[in-house]
């Protein structure tokens, strides 16, 4: 039940690639990317936050 197994994953990486094309795909990769590591680095930020008001608020 959980997680894609490979007939799928196929199945959506040929959807993908009749929607957007050969030429989008690097494009649309990188973009995904980059977005991911954004989301990373926004939760990084906000736990460092959360961390500091935390020892703000105990001295």
């Amino acid at each position: 039940m959980s997680g894609l197994r490979g007939n799928e994953i196929l199945v959506i990486a040929v959807v993908v690639l009749v929607l957007f094309g050969g030429a989008k795909l690097p494009q649309l990769a990188r973009n995904l990317g980059r977005a991911q590591k954004e989301f990373k680095d926004g939760l990084a930020d906000g736990r460092a936050d959360s961390t500091s008001e935390t020892q703000d608020s105990s001295n």
